[in-house]
């Protein structure tokens, strides 16, 4: 009978180290998200409505800020339309078919991810600047780019080029090309062929992509203060207003244009890990 409880008595101090060792991975793990989220987060809410909500609202809708906050989401939403067409277009090139280069430009497109934002923005300006060849015939021929919106919004396509193709690729190599010839040997054209057996497919990691992509340009600053130019209400962006409302000392208007931009991320964010989700759970039915 001892020797049993003798043996017993280890086990159990196992098992409560163990516990104990949860609980300290919970609470490291807890202590470093409220550290690195939820205090600066904290601190933007506290300031941006330090004066009460009517002055919130002030701050937002204040000519100069609610322009710029207009002009990035409509830019966000016509990048995200954009990157969602040749993004997809660019998937099915890459899954679909063999070319010389595939590699190289399989690789190319994760490099946005690498270069610096800012090495984005002065890249493009080197190409499209007035000083550029390229950007020097296009201004002789009317047609500005660099410290324009149009510059807005190569800058944004840019480095946000990889997320649809990320996201719709790996679905375009589940779906098996004999369903594709199966539809072209049934007299169906290419496109009947795309909107009735890849578009349904692919439309969730389409959709996962664009948004995404949306939420990246929300929050866009290392390119777009170098080819914007930055001028209030013409090509002063949300992130680059907050920037200036800093160096100006004002961070109750900075922090309540952040509020905005980060209730936009958060909601869009949410709504990527919704679809997510049930995209698991029904591959997880289907299994």
């Amino acid at each position: 009978m001892s020797a049993n409880v003798e043996s017993a008595a280890p086990a159990t101090r196992s098992l409560a180290s163990r516990g104990m060792g949860k609980i300290g991975l919970r609470g490291a793990a807890i202590i470093y998200l409220a550290f690195m989220i939820a205090l600066p987060l904290s601190a933007i809410v506290k300031n941006g409505f330090a004066g009460g909500l009517r002055v919130f609202w002030n701050d937002v809708l204040n000519p100069v800020a609610f322009a710029a906050l207009k002009l990035t989401v409509i830019s966000s939403v016509i990048v995200s339309l954009i990157n969602a067409l040749m993004g997809t277009l660019t998937a099915y090139v890459i899954v679909r078919y063999q070319f010389a280069g595939k590699r190289v430009l399989n690789s190319l497109i994760d490099m946005p991810f690498a270069i610096p934002t800012l090495v984005t923005g002065v890249m493009l300006v080197a190409l499209y600047g007035p000083q550029g060849t390229l950007g020097a015939w296009l201004m002789a021929h009317g047609i500005q780019i660099i410290f324009a919106k149009p510059g807005i919004v190569l800058a944004l396509l840019l480095v946000t080029y990889p997320f649809v193709i990320r996201a719709v690729q790996p679905v375009l190599m589940e779906i098996e090309a004999s369903q594709e010839e199966a539809a072209y040997t049934l007299g169906a054209s290419k496109w009947t062929t795309f909107a009735r057996i890849i578009l349904p497919n692919i439309t969730r990691a389409l959709v996962t992509g664009s948004l995404l992509t949306f939420a990246r340009s929300l929050g866009e600053f290392g390119s777009i203060v170098v080819v914007a130019g930055n001028i209030p209400g013409r090509t002063l962006t949300a992130p680059v207003f907050i920037y200036g409302q800093i160096e100006s000392q004002n961070q109750r208007s900075a922090s309540a244009i952040s509020i905005v931009l980060l209730a936009l991320s958060f909601a869009l964010i949410l709504l990527v890990e919704w679809i997510q989700s049930r995209q698991r759970s029904e591959q997880h039915v289907a299994a």
